[in-house]
């Protein structure tokens, strides 16, 4: 694939060794009073964003192919999305919707629901988060069901907290000296059928006990794992066999990033339960499920918060869905294609580098200890801190992964200014 000309403006700008002597300052105040539980990986102190830049208060310019988690779809501070929240706030910040009605819940619900795969009637409950979401769906899930037992797979993560820590199973340190969890968790390996068929249903886990199976369409945490193919179409296969309901987590993979507004849309399959959340509040915290209407059977007080569906952040994510549909997840799927194309040339030079995996703009790599060996988690971290040293944001993912969830109005000049950063760092890290 041939590269654009390359342009001027999209490079990082570092002017300093890091961190500057304003963020070192910010940083001591942070370790005095902050928690160590963060999982913090470089010593980044945020002033200000824009677009698919943030900026340090000494004045570096980093080039943020995290996205803020895979959270800010649309880059840092757009201006349509600083507009409706402003909008909305001079109007009311809060009143809590499961109290109360009010339009913009209602609007956000309507398109959320709207934009859900399958055709099947939908209704959602709104939460903050994407682990608020997986516990939602854990109780749905019980209560319509009335059966106590879940499955999900080994690499996943769904939360840290207890409920849906009973189901990640993604690094030791997520869920070391918490126990005990929820009872009547089993977990498979991810993308095998047949285990959960003949090892699990006919040994420790009768199927008419199940309520659900979680399940990722990419696995995030756990490495940026692409469904294998028919596994999804085999899961949902064994859900309606057994009287199963199919939760798909699309906390991190959903709203566009992979070319069309839900992953789990690539292999044809409708899930019983959808967990949402990260992009869909415009970067104001929100989540939710959505879920097939006549699931929906739990009365009023069977499940609530206070700040689920907030005004600010149902005006913000309203506004990024349409923003969305107005020809970024067409962009999502090109600039998808033009990273893992510039990866793949990076698998190609450097033996310890593997080829790119990943649907649309949620894309990884795996170093390792040569082109066949074992996951170098050690010389991935140096990669990604050299990165930052050079003024490039990335994070890695799984035992040796970096993945790249740049905001999906990226361009080719980012792509461009992003590969050439890491073919320095890869050489010499």
């Amino acid at each position: 694939m041939k590269r654009a000309p390359k342009k001027t403006g999209y490079a990082p700008q570092i002017r300093m060794n890091l961190p500057g002597p304003k963020a070192r300052k910010i940083l001591e105040r942070d370790k005095r009073v902050i928690t160590p539980a963060y999982t913090r990986g470089y010593p980044l102190v945020i002033e200000r964003g824009e677009g698919s830049y943030v900026f340090d208060p000494d004045g570096n310019k980093f080039l943020d192919f995290t996205a803020g988690v895979a959270v800010n779809a649309l880059g840092h501070a757009h201006p349509e999305i600083v507009r409706v929240i402003q909008e909305q706030a001079e109007k009311f910040i809060h009143m809590a919707g499961t109290d109360f009605y009010y339009e913009i819940m209602a609007a956000f619900a309507e398109k959320l629901c709207a934009i859900a795969p399958g055709k099947t009637q939908k209704q959602t409950f709104l939460a903050n988060s994407g682990t608020e979401a997986i516990e939602a769906a854990i109780k749905l899930a019980r209560y319509v069901t009335r059966r106590p037992r879940m499955i999900a797979f080994f690499g996943c993560f769904h939360g840290r907290s207890m409920g849906s820590l009973s189901l990640t199973a993604s690094k030791p340190a997520q869920r070391r000296h918490f126990s005990p969890l929820l009872g009547d968790v089993s977990h498979a390996p991810y993308g095998d059928l047949d285990f959960i068929e003949n090892v699990l249903f006919k040994r420790t886990t009768p199927p008419e006990d199940v309520a659900a199976i979680f399940v990722e369409p990419i696995q995030g945490e756990g490495g940026y794992n692409v469904a294998p193919k028919g596994f999804l179409e085999g899961l949902r296969k064994i859900c309606d066999e057994h009287g199963i309901l199919m939760v798909v987590d699309e906390v991190q993979s959903g709203l566009g990033r992979t070319g069309k507004w839900w992953a789990v849309e690539h292999f044809g399959v409708e899930p019983d339960i959808l967990c949402c959340a990260k992009p869909i509040g415009g970067g104001i915290p929100l989540g939710a499920i959505v879920a097939r209407k006549e699931l929906n059977a739990w009365p009023s007080g069977a499940h609530a918060n206070t700040f689920g569906g907030n005004p600010l952040a149902c005006a913000a994510g309203l506004r990024t869905m349409e923003l969305i549909e107005d020809g970024l997840m067409d962009n999502a799927k090109r600039m998808g294609d033009y990273l893992a194309a510039g990866l793949d040339q990076l698998a190609d030079e450097f033996a310890h580098v593997g080829p790119s995996h990943g649907l649309g703009l949620m894309q990884a790599i795996d170093i390792r200890r040569g082109k066949q060996g074992p996951l170098d988690h050690d010389r991935r971290d140096r990669i990604v801190n050299a990165a930052f040293a050079e003024g490039l944001l990335l994070l890695g993912c799984g035992e040796g992964g970096i993945r790249f969830i740049p905001s999906l109005t990226v361009e080719k000049g980012h792509i461009d200014a992003l590969l050439t950063v890491l073919r320095k760092v890869i050489k010499t890290a």
